[in-house]
């Protein structure tokens, strides 16, 4: 412990507290008290009991006079009395003060000009690891006068009465901008805390500091241009930033501010690890080592990881501090971008795996944030639904879309940034039919675009996609052609068109919510033929 403190004023009295524990020891006491396993790596491996994804219909915003009149109300961020809230708050804390507690203080963004200071009180030794993996650690001499400004209160032990808490069920995530406080309780998913914080600052940053948060991941190459690439879990954000020719920035969460930089708001990476190899992913495979946190996969009896069983969960997943991977920008944050990424898993194998965006179809697309729900990000979902999901992170924004949408046209205009659509998704047929897209090929595609092999926007070089409208580049270094055109790998014209149709019609049943905010030129950046 590097000092004592005392959590009486958030009524916190518990005796038994263990303060900034390093993850070493957070590790043995997790083995010690039986709740996780070591693995053959050395990393530890836990399981988060009842729910392996987020439950964004238990995700809840206080309505009150900071929020009540900017928030986009709604099925994404569902109102909570002020009154409920403390009450509930009451009862969790009662629930703790019979718990040993570990406490960490860390802090989010990069960028010391948007710090915010954080407090979390966790439950269970390896949710404290978990925050220690992802949040930005301080130094000792910063821990010395460490004032928390916000609060994460997790207990997933703790189960809500909803007929009197004001809940849905018995699992909540509730964020209070007056209180500063993150209260969840009922899941042990970790997710929930990262995600918590990251909705707090796509409130705070765009409201308060003018600066635009996104669900991105970030690089940065040997020129100083950094790549930004957004995208919804499953999509590839953190496998394609994650490039042992370019510095990783960050593999989530960022902020673009007003000096044209991108800064990480985390301090580690939490990466899907289903199916992975040190073939196809060496950085994250060799990060998982003492230190990392693997969640709800299955070892055998050597500690030797199956990272192709899902019998728990499609969205098995670890966590580590970002210095686990060797190639890492110090600080995290980059400059000049120049290339952003949309990335989709289209599940009707359609798109085209990359094409290029004008700056009306980058901001219909960034708007509509078509990809496909992966099976095992949200509680509920076994297989892929087609989806949309405004600013490819709608689950995690307070605010309209516009708002963000406003704020990324404006700098892309500004920073003079190319804009590329790249679906990782289906190929060859719609999911159950045909196949992924080949890692390998995603990433000749991307490098291509960073090293500028993919020509000019003209039509010796890209092709107009008779139904999205996009351009898709003709040819591509280290991608078979054909691979580059979805209806030639179909093979059956009709079935193509039809299914290419269905998903036009898709984008412009979904747009409709947002046409009247929408100029002429954002709407015309949409599919412009909708039946066949």
């Amino acid at each position: 412990m590097t000092k004592k403190i005392t959590l009486q004023k958030y009524g916190v009295t518990s005796k038994k507290i263990k303060h900034q524990l390093p993850p070493d020891e957070l590790h043995d006491i997790t083995l010690e008290f039986k709740q996780g396993e070591e693995s053959s790596s050395g990393a530890l491996a836990i399981n988060t009991g009842e729910f392996t994804g987020r439950s964004p219909m238990d995700r809840f915003i206080v309505k009150d006079e900071i929020t009540k009149e900017e928030v986009w109300w709604g099925d994404i961020n569902i109102p909570f009395e002020p009154s409920k809230f403390d009450a509930l708050y009451d009862k969790v804390i009662a629930y703790l003060n019979e718990k040993e507690l570990y406490v960490r203080d860390c802090y989010a963004c990069a960028d010391l000009n948007y710090r915010m200071n954080i407090r979390v009180i966790n439950e269970y030794p390896w949710s404290n690891m978990f925050v220690y993996n992802m949040f930005i650690r301080p130094t000792h001499e910063e821990l010395k006068n460490f004032e928390p400004e916000w609060i994460v209160i997790n207990a997933p032990g703790f189960m809500a009465d909803a007929a009197v808490d004001g809940t849905r069920q018995h699992n909540f995530a509730i964020l209070n901008f007056t209180r500063k406080i993150a209260l969840i309780g009922g899941t042990g998913y970790t997710g929930e805390i990262k995600k918590g914080i990251f909705s707090a600052l796509n409130f705070i940053l765009p409201v308060q500091k003018n600066t635009l948060p996104m669900h991105c991941s970030a690089n940065i190459g040997n020129d100083g241009d950094t790549a930004i690439f957004f995208g919804l879990s499953g999509t590839g954000k953190t496998t394609l930033s994650t490039d042992s020719s370019r510095k990783l920035i960050g593999d989530d969460e960022h902020g673009w501010n007003n000096e044209n930089a991108v800064f990480n708001f985390e301090g580690g990476c939490y990466a899907k690890v289903i199916n992975l190899s040190a073939e196809n992913e060496p950085e994250i495979y060799g990060a998982i080592k003492k230190g990392a946190l693997l969640e709800n996969i299955i070892m055998d009896e050597n500690g030797v990881v199956d990272y192709s069983n899902t019998s728990i969960t499609q969205n098995t997943r670890v966590s580590y501090p970002i210095y686990h991977i060797d190639n890492v920008q110090r600080p995290s944050i980059g400059k000049n971008p120049k290339n952003i990424f949309f990335l989709t898993a289209d599940a009707f194998g359609v798109l085209p795996p990359i094409s290029k965006l004008t700056p009306a179809q980058a901001a219909y697309h960034f708007i509509s944030g078509y990809t496909a729900k992966v099976a095992g990000t949200e509680a509920g979902v076994v297989e892929p639904i087609p989806s949309f999901s405004a600013c490819f992170g709608a689950p995690f924004m307070p605010l309209h879309p516009a708002k963000y949408a406003e704020m990324l046209s404006k700098k892309m205009k500004e920073a003079d940034v190319n804009v590329w659509l790249i679906n990782t998704g289906w190929t060859g047929g719609p999911y159950g039919v045909g196949t992924r897209m080949k890692l390998k090929y995603t990433r000749a595609m991307i490098n291509a675009v960073l090293k500028g092999d993919l020509g000019l926007y003209n039509y010796d070089d890209y092709h107009i996609h008779s139904v999205f409208g996009v351009a898709q580049p003709r040819e591509c270094p280290g991608v078979p052609t054909d691979v580059l055109s979805p209806r030639t790998t179909w093979n059956d014209d009709e079935a193509y068109y039809t299914t290419a149709f269905k998903l036009s019609n898709a984008f412009r049943e979904n747009f409709k919510q947002f046409e009247a905010i929408a100029s002429e030129e954002i709407r015309r950046g949409g599919p412009q033929r909708y039946t066949f």
